[in-house]
């Protein structure tokens, strides 16, 4: 073999001792740190409020029915029209009625003219107390009748008892009705103002009742009885409601009671019957921790934790107990103090007891657009 290349292999294997010794000598620790984005944690002032599923019911209904016996002549509306109270909406032929008037005052003038006689009779001693007396009771009797023919043929025009929006009729022209009939013609409803009807559960209740015992809620906001109601399609209805009153009662079946809250409804955008979330304040939290959703992960048995930086800089898991969310955030009811760096990005890339650096969180930079320096050397202890 030619000396040369010798001289050449020898120098190469030297060469690579010496890489290998430098390497051997370089200190431990000496590496690039991960950089993870964090987030101080600290208490905030949060009105706490609960979505609660209900549905709207009119303000005033009335079911229109005759007081009357007979056939419907007219029919004094448009379906689906706005009514006033005391409106013309069905006219029964009052034919029947206006003959009975007619008869009943008949009589009553016959009886006014004989208890007027018998009067003067009585106090020339012509006629007995007791012959007096008889007439007299007639004579209230036919007045009776006469009031009675009177409300009848009055009744005999049926007007609409509250102001609203009237559906559609149930009967037509030339139907037979009957005084008090199970079906009613037609039904009214007020629209504007409208009931909202929520149901909240027992042990909402007791929660509540407990945090405020314990002070940890107060429901002195000046808003507290203000109430925003969430559309089916899930838009915000424009308008705010007032809470009215919580019954008392609690429905065995379900174990919740009802929360009825009343909405201005001037255009007619609630329609009786709709399905809708009420979104209800409970009260003012002060001491309140919240953390981004995606800083909480979930183990394998599906527990809620999340990863620290603590004051060596070293990531440390914290099992959590989450309250509610708010927003895109958690409510945190333990796990977590104040003055705490939580890791809201780079989780994947670290694991409890690894060295890393902390950098503020920005919310509105994307994990993937972190600066290009995203990891500095640093020296082991």
């Amino acid at each position: 073999m030619d000396k040369k290349i010798i001289l050449a292999m020898l120098l190469l294997f030297f060469a690579a001792l010496m890489m290998a010794s430098g390497c051997k000598d370089k200190p431990m620790g000496m590496g690039m740190v991960p950089e993870v984005a964090v987030i101080t944690t600290q208490h905030q002032q949060v009105v706490m409020t609960a979505e609660l599923p209900g549905r709207t019911s009119a303000f005033l209904i009335a079911e229109v029915r005759p007081q009357v016996n007979g056939i419907i002549q007219k029919r004094l509306f448009q379906e689906g029209s706005i009514v006033r109270a005391g409106q013309a909406l069905f006219q029964i032929d009052p034919a029947l009625y206006e003959a009975a008037l007619a008869r009943a005052e008949a009589n009553l003038n016959t009886l006014e003219l004989r208890a007027g006689r018998m009067k003067e009779l009585l106090a020339d001693k012509a006629v007995s107390q007791q012959e007096y007396d008889d007439v007299t009771a007639m004579l209230k009797q036919a007045q009776a009748e006469t009031q009675t023919a009177r409300i009848n043929l009055k009744y005999t025009t049926i007007p609409a008892p509250i102001t609203g929006r009237i559906g559609k009729s149930n009967v037509t022209v030339g139907a037979l009705v009957t005084a008090h009939q199970p079906m009613a013609l037609a039904t009214i409803q007020q629209l504007d103002p409208m009931y909202v009807d929520v149901a909240q559960s027992t042990s909402d209740l007791l929660r509540l009742r407990r945090q405020l015992q314990e002070g940890r809620l107060n429901q002195k906001n000046k808003n507290q009885q203000k109430v925003r109601l969430i559309m089916d399609d899930g838009t915000e209805y424009p308008l705010k409601g007032t809470l009215q009153f919580r019954d008392i009662t609690v429905d065995p079946t379900t174990g919740s009671f009802t929360l009825r809250i009343v909405f201005p409804n001037p255009k007619d955008t609630l329609l009786p019957g709709m399905f809708v979330r009420a979104v209800i304040q409970e009260g003012v939290n002060d001491k309140v921790i919240l953390i981004p959703q995606q800083a909480v992960a979930r183990d394998p048995k599906g527990n809620p934790y999340t990863l620290i930086v603590d004051n060596e800089g070293k990531v440390q898991p914290r099992p959590l107990t989450l309250d509610r969310e708010i927003g895109n955030t958690w409510l945190v009811s333990s796990g977590l103090a104040p003055n705490e760096k939580v890791i809201v990005e780079g989780m994947l890339k670290v694991k409890p007891g690894m060295l890393v650096k902390a950098v503020p969180f920005e919310p509105g930079k994307k994990e993937n657009e972190q600066p290009k320096n995203t990891a500095a050397p640093v020296k082991a202890k």
